[in-house]
């Protein structure tokens, strides 16, 4: 059983968790959203239908060593440490810059001088899934068996349907691990359970599957004490610099639409009163937008109640009041001080509510209600706040 906990203690209680999404796999896509069941053989519900890193194993792969020969012919060993080009990877993959090409190949690898009777450790092609797993096993001899999951990490694809079954029995029998190792048992991360029926793989092809731990950073110890999960390591954590790292991304994939509407902010309301009402407009929108995407996150233990929506209000409301005071608000009429008011939170509110695909805390028939409760108000905050600006332009 898989649970949630965050440091430092916030408003949440500790829950169980079967799927985690991401910006990959938000909640609010219908593609993404589809029900399916556990372990199921299913194709990708989104992303490439091919990987572009391709399927073919090369001595190009990163940390590529050189090859090692086995049984059914050579497979490539891999270093465990990451070079400036590995970083630079990840860094960019954060920010969202080319991130549909940071992936491997999928395959069987080599790390250390493994023999027939070593270990083997199951990720996904998410390069970056790939070089955390490889790092955390220095020093030591193990197979990794590398699942095709286009490119995206280990739990959305076990939601998605790549990290699953299927792909796993293929892989095994693809790479011929039957007469590369002479044990049958396949260690795999706890986050993939939701896409690998563990009956259905013995069934298929004779390998058990034992699942290790959350975090990479746990193999070390998982392997050197008799390859059993303690409590703390089936345990997601959700603090503060998990969800930094979230923050880059999630502010290039939202700036297009946020560049969209605030240039129409800004078109909008000069053309209702002058260019000074316009470019404040525009102000107010990019800090409610940036409040919700950023502040809203990095505050989420310490805002205010359980929803997301309200969370991202609360966030909303704070940026109304640093910029009433900055902008000068004492002059505005009560409409247009109303309209500020009601709509800034409302755009604070949407934003943090969409990072609900990056939590660990939500579910997706909880996630599912409160967009039906929030959008319609947000949306009824905006339209409230338009017939405001007009009766504070016209009356």
């Amino acid at each position: 059983m898989l649970q949630t906990k965050t440091r430092p203690a916030g408003p949440f209680k500790i829950k169980t968790i079967r799927r985690k999404t991401n910006s990959e796999c938000s909640p609010s896509s219908s593609c993404c959203s589809e029900e399916s069941s556990p372990g199921a053989d299913k194709p990708p519900c989104c992303g490439p239908p091919t990987s572009k890193g391709g399927g073919v194993i090369t001595d190009k792969v990163p940390g590529f060593i050189e090859w090692l020969n086995t049984p059914i012919g050579r497979i490539p060993r891999i270093d465990t440490k990451l070079g400036f080009a590995d970083h630079l990877g990840a860094c960019k993959a954060r920010w969202a810059l080319g991130r549909m090409d940071f992936i491997v190949p999928s395959g069987l690898y080599a790390l250390g001088h493994p023999t027939a009777t070593d270990p083997v450790l199951v990720t996904a092609n998410y390069k970056m899934s790939y070089d955390r797993v490889r790092r955390e096993l220095s020093g030591r001899n193990v197979w990794l068996l590398v699942l095709e999951t286009f490119g995206v990490n280990v739990w959305c694809a076990a939601g998605k349907g790549t990290f699953g079954t299927g792909e796993l029995v293929r892989q095994i029998k693809a790479t011929g691990l039957t007469e590369i190792v002479s044990h049958r048992r396949l260690i795999l991360p706890i986050l993939g359970a939701p896409g690998v029926s563990a009956h259905e793989v013995a069934r298929r092809t004779g390998f058990k599957v034992d699942y290790a731990a959350i975090r990479a950073a746990d193999l070390l110890t998982y392997l050197d004490h008799g390859m059993v999960t303690t409590p703390e390591m089936r345990q997601v954590t959700f603090n503060f610099y998990d969800r930094l790292v979230l923050i880059p991304v999630e502010l290039v994939m939202a700036m297009k639409s946020v560049a969209i509407v605030g240039l129409v902010t800004l078109l909008t309301l000069s053309a209702l009163s002058n260019v000074t009402a316009g470019i404040t407009g525009f102000c107010a929108y990019i800090g409610a937008a940036v409040c919700g995407i950023a502040l809203g996150p990095l505050l989420l233990p310490w805002l205010p109640g359980r929803s997301f929506a309200v969370k991202g209000a609360f966030t909303g409301l704070l940026w109304c009041g640093l910029f009433y005071v900055v902008a000068g608000g004492t002059a505005w009429n009560g409409a247009i001080t109303a309209a500020f008011f009601i709509a800034l939170p409302a755009i604070s509110s949407f934003h943090t509510l969409n990072f609900t695909g990056c939590s660990t805390y939500t579910s997706r028939s909880g996630v599912k209600k409160e967009m039906r409760i929030a959008l319609p108000v947000m949306g009824s905050s905006l339209v409230i706040s338009l017939i405001l600006l007009l009766a504070g332009r016209f009356l």
